[in-house]
Parts: structure tokens; sequence; C-alpha cells
């Protein structure tokens, strides 16, 4: 069965059930049903849990991904549930999925087989529609600032110095640059404006750092959104901004909740991506998820190097957050692509190339490391793999003293991630965390930046040109300098060049811009080529999507 077809024979249970089992009374205080199977937990009750307990919390990172997958987002559904069936209570915290790759490249993003989240459908389109309160309170700013402009400009707002721009929840490349306020003296002053995705936006980011609303409202009143002629900053609270957008977001910064295949509670909330963006669902969701569970699984995007660093250097900086294990999901595939074999030749049986895509996990688990933090391998499984390829994998971890799993939850559901699940519990247990960031708040923004570079990406130098320096220094001069910084980059290769796999060294990695996101309080770093809004492929997943005679969705998966 194709994982649609999984999805739609599941047996949800009514949410209040779910919610049961994290022994969450069944009354409108402590949640908001949308729907028969899922729900919102109110902010209210969240208050009330015992501030003093914590479970554990495990983040699912993943190596540099390749067309060939690795699953991270179906390895965490299959540990949580696995975890339970270990007699765990446990709660799979995940992102919600943007509409732009659902269209694109990716389609869904609720896990697969038999370890998913559902109701899937649902998940992957509009879900509870927090995308579309964070983009509306996103081009909410962005009409105040126009507005303000059109109405006399108290602020001598510099029309060139406009660093707001608008975002829509979908891959759109005509729109990353446009002009804006054409039609003559009744429509304002023409400018120069842009989009970017969503899941790039910083209200996304404060949405998902904010620790609650009072804290939401006070970030988006400290976003940066202009310039005047002397350079002098604008925020979001000159407008007077901060309220109406906070009122838009009110439900939305709810977490929301729903079940896995297996009816064990999945925590889905907030969306940003780790290649633009710092890649890790709510904090609200992941403390809430803490106070209500033993065992916490959650994601950061794509590859170590990107969602799990910016999870620990941005994430858990922000929230005192510390994870307790770290789990690298690998796939044989993707490991022989990174050994330099093409995805039409990935079912032949290839040992040698194999074990030069090693490198890339073992890259991967050395970055891990200096983050202090104890690691285990989850091999996910495809049919293709060969027992000789599994066993040179789960031989060079064994040279690595690392623990790795053979996982077989796409098929097998929690039933297939026992014995991963078992090596999390053990390590957790073990309790040898020694967890430290990466850098110190006190280094320059641009020693933080070379100190990612080389130390993750094995990068020789970074190159930047004066303009970027001197807005370095600029924000440093600011009162900004010891925020952390978030780079965006391909997803596909430790370098800015996706074409390479493996372990690179000695690349250099180029910054084409530096911005400013003073309500989420860091800096995001723009290297290469990277676009903070997505183009379509040639062929979109869009292609593929409709509805059938029986009014059902195709395509999605």
């Amino acid at each position: 069965m194709s994982d649609i077809e999984i999805a739609r024979k599941a047996r949800m249970k009514p949410i209040s059930e779910i919610l049961k089992g994290l022994d969450v009374p069944d009354t409108p205080e402590a949640f908001s049903p949308m729907g028969r199977h899922i729900a919102k937990i109110n902010l209210d009750y969240i208050e009330t849990l015992n501030k003093s307990i914590d479970g554990k919390l495990v983040l699912v990172s993943a190596i540099t991904p390749t067309p060939a997958g690795e699953g991270k987002t179906t390895t965490s559904v299959g540990l949580s549930d696995a975890l339970n069936k270990l007699g765990k209570k446990s709660i799979v915290c995940l992102r919600e999925p943007s509409l732009g790759p659902s269209f694109g490249m990716k389609g869904g993003a609720a896990g697969g087989g038999f370890a998913q989240v559902v109701p899937m459908e649902q998940i992957n389109l509009h879900f509870t529609g927090d995308f579309h309160a964070i983009t509306s309170a996103h081009n909410l700013l962005s009409s105040l600032i126009d507005n303000h402009i059109y109405w006399g400009n108290k602020l001598n707002i510099d029309v060139r110095r406009v660093v707001w721009k608008r975002v829509m929840d979908m891959n759109d490349r005509s729109l990353r640059s446009i002009v804006v306020d054409l039609g003559g003296v009744a429509n304002g002053y023409p400018r120069q404006d842009g989009f970017d995705i969503t899941v790039a936006s910083e209200i996304m980011a404060i949405f998902c750092l904010a620790k609650d609303i009072k804290d939401l409202e006070e970030r988006i009143g400290n976003i940066t959104i202009a310039y005047t002629r002397e350079k002098k900053s604008i925020f979001a609270k000159d407008l007077n901004a901060q309220g109406p957008m906070t009122v838009l977001l009110k439900d939305a910064i709810k977490p929301n909740i729903t079940q896995t295949l297996e009816n064990n509670p999945a925590i889905i909330h907030g969306g940003p991506f780790a290649n633009i963006a710092h890649g890790c669902n709510s904090v609200i969701a992941t403390k809430a998820s803490l106070k209500l569970s033993d065992y916490v699984v959650t994601e950061a995007g794509f590859g170590a190097d990107l969602g799990a660093e910016k999870f620990l250097d941005i994430k858990c900086r922000k929230s005192n957050l510390k994870p307790d294990c770290v789990v690298l999901v690998a796939t044989i595939r993707a490991l022989k692509m990174h050994g330099g074999v093409s995805k039409e030749d990935l079912k032949n049986e290839n040992v040698n190339a194999l074990k030069k895509g090693l490198v890339n996990l073992e890259r991967h688990i050395n970055n891990i490391r200096k983050f202090g933090l104890p690691v285990t391998v989850a091999i996910n499984h495809f049919i293709t793999d060969s027992k000789d390829e599994v066993d040179a994998v789960l031989s060079f971890c064994k040279t690595q003293g690392v623990k790795a799993s053979m996982c077989t939850h796409w098929s097998d559901g929690g039933d297939g991630a026992i014995e991963l699940a078992q090596n999390v519990i053990d390590i957790c247990e073990e309790n040898k965390n020694t967890f430290k960031f990466l850098y110190e708040d006190d280094l320059t923004l641009f020693k933080k930046i070379e100190k990612i570079a080389q130390e993750i990406y094995h990068a020789s130098e970074v190159v930047a040109d004066t303009k970027v320096r001197l807005q370095l220094k600029d924000f440093e001069t600011k009162g900004f300098g010891k925020l952390p910084v978030c780079i965006a980059k391909t997803q596909y290769s430790f370098s800015t060049d996706p074409n390479l796999k493996g372990a690179p060294t000695g690349h250099v990695l180029p910054i084409r811009e530096v911005r400013l996101s003073s309500g989420a309080e860091f800096i995001v770093v723009i290297c290469g080529d990277i676009m903070t809004m997505p183009g379509l492929p040639s062929v979109p997943a869009a292609n593929s999507i409709k509805l059938n005679d029986q009014g059902e969705i195709e395509g999605l998966f």
C-alpha cells in the first residue's frame, strides 16, 4: 500500500482519548477541539503543569540529505511509537508542513508507511490554519509600513531602506524582487520590495521561539522594519503593530495535538525551514511536551550541520532546553550517493561506494560530539539494502563507539524501532550529557560565523565583502553583537555547492547578505545561491495532485 492508502485506513481515536493518556482533563480550559481528531492545547492549562518535572528530550537529525531520502520524520514517529511500546510515555514533537514543498518537490511531510501522523491529508494541507495566521500577521505589518509612508511618514522612514518583505506560503520565484505602489499618487510611493516564503518569515521564527503570548508580543514589537536616512532603526512597535499582529496569532500560538497511526500523541506546531531559517518546532510545544511525558522525540530539519546546529545553538540557547540524546538518521541509499553512486543505480549493491560515503556520517557524528552530546545512529531500512551493506554501516559505527540500529518502522511501525528506542533509553539513563554551545555569546558576529564554517562545515575560510562586514559591525554597534547566527545555505552539502557530496574540506563559505532579526534575536547569514523564496522545479509535485472521482486527494505523496 502507498503512504496515503495506509493513512486512510488508520483507526484514529477521538483526540480527547489521546489527551486522556497524557492526563489532560477533558475540559474547555485544557484544550480546544479542532474537529474530532485534532485539538489545540490551551496556554493557560500549560501554565498549570508542574514546572519542576521534565521528561527526556531526544533530538532526531540526519546525515546530509540526498534525493535518495533519509526519513527524519518517519524515524521520529517510529521511535516515539517504539518508546510507548516499551512502556514509556512518549510524545513526538514535529513541525507543520509548508505548502511550498508539498506542491513543489517534496510532497507531504507527515512521515510515511506505518510511521505516520494522522489525519495526514489535513496536516499536509491547511491543518489548523497556523501558517495562514502567521502569513496574515506578517503582511499586516507590511501594510502598516506602506500606509504610514502614504499618510505623511512621520517616522521619516527612508523608502530605500525598508527591510521588511512580504511573505506567502508557496514557492514563487517571480515574487523574489518586485516593485510596489505603482499607479500614481493615490497608491503611494513606488519602491522595490519582494516576497519570502512564510517559513522564512521572522514572525515564524518568533512564533517558534516565544515562551508565551506576552513574549510573542514583545518580540514582534522589537522587529526592525526599516531605517531613516540617518540610519536610525525603526521598529514594529513604532507603528504600534505588535498588538494587532498578536491578535491574529492568539489561537495559532496554542500547540496542535494529533496522533500517530498507533494512536500515540503527536504535537505539531510551527515550521521554519532549516536551510533558510532555524528549522525547529515551537519552544512552547517542546516545553509543554516535556511536562506531559517521559520522553519527547523532536526533529530538526535537514542534516545535522543545519537543523541540529541551529536547534542547539539557537533554540536551546534561547529556551534553556538541553537534549539528552541525539539520533542521526542515515540510509544505505543516501550513503551510497555520498560515495558517488547515481540515483538510478542505488538498487544495486555497492559496498565500496557505501564505505566512501560513510565519511558523511562520520562528520555528523563528530559534529554532534562537539556539543558534548551522546549520539546513536538509526539506519532507516529500504528493501534494496543488502546484508553486506548493512553490516558495513554497523561495523563502521562500532569503530566510532556509537550504537547503531537497523530500523524497519516504515513497514513495521513502532515494532521496527524497538532496538533504537532501547538504545535511546540506555543513553538517556546513562546521563553522560555534557552539553555546551559551539560558540559563546561574546564572540563577534563574524567570529561566530567562522566558528560554524570551520568547525561544522570544515571550510577553510569565510568570504564576505566590505558591505557585509560593515553591516555586521553596525549590528554590533546597535547592541546586537551577542545574538547567535542562523546560516542560510544549501542543505545538500557541507559546502555551499550542492554537488559536493561526502565530507568536503578546504572550501570557502561565501556570504551574500546578512539580515538582522531583532525580534527573533538572531542574525540571518545568507550564503551561496540559497533563496529565501524558493522556486518550483521544472516538474512540480503540484502536477500530480488532484481529486479523484471519489473526491479523495491523489498525488500528495
